[in-house]
């Protein structure tokens, strides 16, 4: 078995599964978690919109970002039983218990699969076909809506931080198209503490890397 395919029966290295959803997470992260959050614009119009969600939803906005990344699908077994965490209204309030549901295969125009929750994605610096120092996640929550799309990932047993990221897309009514990156993260192990500032600059950077990474130029598919 691969390591990936072992990635897909490990937990995730965190308690608050869900919490970069949390409307008041910048005030009141988890304890002992750093919070993060960046919002930019990636364009306008319906076209525009309809290319940020395929290439959100493919992993595009890491290789847009200069990423590696590789993706291993979670079995359709386990993907009946995935998780769905508890949803919070505005003021903070749990508004839906969480529960256990199964989401269906999706496939854009151009016939790449969409990510759903349980599915492994390993981004890192690639060399070749190898992907060096890997950033191993699961999809842990994953919504799909007209004028919103949203998946959050979490860490897995490797990487070096432990915590939640969260992609946002939504369009407001003026047809303008933005991204909202979401986080809260804190060294996975004993020796990343002292490179904490390094680490969370790096974190910063990365960001800032997602928010341009859907706003390249349109693809079409081809007849």
């Amino acid at each position: 078995m691969s390591i990936d395919r072992q990635r897909l029966q490990q937990p995730v290295t965190y308690a608050a599964v869900g919490a970069s959803q949390a409307p008041d997470l910048m005030q009141y992260p988890p304890a002992g978690y750093r919070p993060l959050e960046r919002r930019g614009r990636v364009g306008h119009g319906d076209e525009r919109w309809a290319h940020a969600v395929d290439e959100l939803l493919t992993g595009g906005v890491y290789r847009g970002a200069g990423m590696g990344v590789r993706i291993t699908p979670v079995a359709a077994t386990d993907a009946q039983l995935e998780y769905q965490p508890v949803e919070f209204d505005g003021a903070g309030e749990p508004v839906e218990a969480a529960q256990v549901g199964t989401i269906d295969e999706v496939y854009t125009g151009r016939g790449d699969r969409q990510l759903r929750p349980g599915d492994v994605i390993v981004v890192g610096w690639q060399v070749g076909r190898q992907i060096w120092l890997p950033l191993p996640t699961r999809v842990v929550l994953l919504e799909h809506e007209t004028e919103r799309v949203m998946y959050a990932v979490g860490t897995l047993p490797g990487h070096p931080f432990s915590g939640e990221e969260s992609f946002t897309l939504d369009q407001t009514d003026d047809g303008s198209v933005w991204l909202t990156v979401r986080s809260f993260a804190r060294p996975a192990s004993w020796w990343g503490w002292p490179l904490l500032p390094g680490l969370l600059l790096a974190r910063a950077l990365i960001a800032r890397r997602f928010l341009r990474a859907l706003s390249g130029p349109i693809t079409t598919q081809q007849a």
